[in-house]
């Protein structure tokens, strides 16, 4: 029996595809969690590294200054009777804390339940010290009272505390309940400055970042097989033509010596009657794409991988993964000229992998043979001008270190450092939003210079996941279409001599 080739635009429709389907979102879903398990495992394993000779991860020293009476740990909620704690049954962390005065008097620094200390310390003028971004810092409002406290040795609520002058220290076992730490002068005085240090350690650190690697390799080990199978089988549905790239009216030619066109075409045709408000909804309008497409760059970057050792060792890209990731890039593209990198087109992006009749379209000449040893260094090494060029483009004027963007040291950490801007496409596309708000009307040169933006990347996006081993050219080739290849001239006869 003959198997009916599937129809372009409905490459997941035909016989057999709706399993590659399931074997693909369940491998994604597990790649997914996998990576981040993997991920949090060795993180918990850099921080239970940076642990110091003492078995400790230290925070600080940061030096505090108050004119209350005491300083203490914030406020919270929660168990405020003493006889609630109970010491665990293992060690899950204990806490460290050495305090020293900048002046002459003696500290005392304790530990107790929160309720009594709130006993203590009720109308009392104090102030709350929280720990904010990995460093010390003092509240912006400090506690009022009146009333003068006793001295804070005196009192029998305290489980670890120390008096004296010089550095104090005190470590304590982390136990269930609600506990505050409390700093003061040793005479119960105004005017506390001191120097603070914390630390934590934990038995427990290493084992639990052991379990999330092992958990993560577990995840990864089903995932990514499935993942693959997944976009094989999808790969080998795609039709191999397809529609045609839209139509467009003209296309530029380029210069004679660089008259060959990239084997990657990105075409994109402007939708002549768009809406002037739909771009404000766009991005609600695209979450159902956006998720889809988180999901497709996870398997995207996974069937690289495959893909790098297959031409490593046969010098081939796969068929059918060549197929699925083209189609990857054709579904991004989709959805980024509806939205925010073109804003050219009110029609709403199928959801398929294949060629359809839509006014954006993506595809790349697939490569007999490729070179075993460019794999090794164009992806990273070779591109790096490019990728300057890209970032210069479409990169931010500055580059997130995550989004809290911390930053480790050996003994401390420090707070958060992020680092962002907007891009210029991301200007040029704002503006040609704009422009069509108040005008109606989408400025055709703008349009054509964004095209040009969006056509360099996707051509380095196709030369650094391996698909091609032509070098992309350092042209902002602008217009809807890839430029038209021109036939070099004739050259002139040499001159006769006699």
């Amino acid at each position: 029996m003959s198997h009916s080739q599937p129809q372009p635009g409905q490459p997941v429709q035909s016989s057999g595809a709706a399993g590659f389907i399931v074997l693909l979102v369940i491998g994604i879903v597990f790649s997914l969690i996998g990576a981040g398990l993997l991920s949090s495992g060795i993180w918990s394993g850099v921080i239970a590294a940076k642990q110091n000779d003492q078995g400790y991860f230290i925070t600080g020293p940061d030096t505090i200054t108050s004119s209350t009476y005491a300083l203490t740990s914030p406020r919270s909620t929660g168990f405020t009777d003493r006889d609630t704690s109970t010491v665990l049954p293992f060690d899950i962390a204990t806490a460290r804390l050495s305090v020293e005065s900048t002046g002459d008097e003696d500290i005392f620094v304790g530990v107790g339940p929160s309720g009594e200390v709130a006993r203590y310390l009720d109308d009392v003028a104090h102030t709350e010290v929280d720990v904010g971004n990995g460093r010390f810092r003092v509240s912006s409002n400090d506690v009022p009272g009146e009333r003068e406290p006793g001295r804070p040795s005196a009192e029998d609520i305290w489980i670890e505390s120390a008096t004296g002058s010089g550095p104090q220290e005190i470590v304590w076992p982390v136990q269930t309940g609600n506990w505050s730490v409390v700093i003061m002068n040793a005479d119960a005085s105004r005017d506390v400055s001191v120097e603070i240090e914390a630390g934590i350690r934990s038995d427990l650190l290493a084992p639990i970042a052991l379990g999330l690697i092992l958990a993560g390799l577990g995840m990864l080990v089903i995932g990514i097989p499935l993942t693959v199978i997944g976009a094989m089988g999808l790969g080998r549905r795609l039709p191999g033509d397809g529609y045609p790239a839209p139509t467009v009216a003209s296309v530029t030619p380029v210069p004679e010596v660089e008259r060959r066109p990239y084997p990657a075409q990105l075409t994109g045709v402007l939708d002549p009657g768009l809406s002037r408000w739909l771009w404000l909804v766009k991005w609600l309008l695209a979450i159902p794409h956006f998720i889809i497409l988180a999901g497709l760059w996870m398997a995207f970057v996974i069937t690289t991988v495959i893909a790098f050792f297959a031409i490593l060792f046969t010098g081939r890209y796969p068929r059918s993964l060549f197929n699925f990731n083209v189609g990857v890039l054709r579904w991004n593209w989709r959805v980024s000229f509806y939205s925010y990198s073109a804003l050219a087109t009110d029609r709403y992006p199928p959801f398929t992998l294949a060629r359809t009749d839509y006014p954006a379209d993506f595809s790349v000449d697939y490569p007999e043979k490729l070179s075993h040893g460019l794999v090794l260094v164009k992806w990273w090494l070779l591109a790096i001008p490019h990728y300057l060029v890209v970032a210069a483009l479409v990169g931010g004027a500055g580059w997130w270190t995550g989004w809290w963007g911390w930053r480790w040291g050996w003994e401390r950490w420090d707070g958060p450092n992020p680092a962002g801007g907007i891009s210029l496409l991301t200007v040029l596309v704002l503006i040609a939003a704009v422009i069509l708000l108040f005008t109606n009307r989408y400025r055709v040169a703008l349009f054509d210079f964004i095209m040009g933006i969006n056509r360099w990347l996707y051509r380095v996006t196709t030369y650094a996941a391996l698909m091609r081993d032509e070098y992309p050219p350092f042209r902002l080739d602008t217009g809807p279409a890839e430029p038209e290849q021109v036939a070099a001239p004739a050259s002139a006869p040499p001159p006769v001599i006699g």
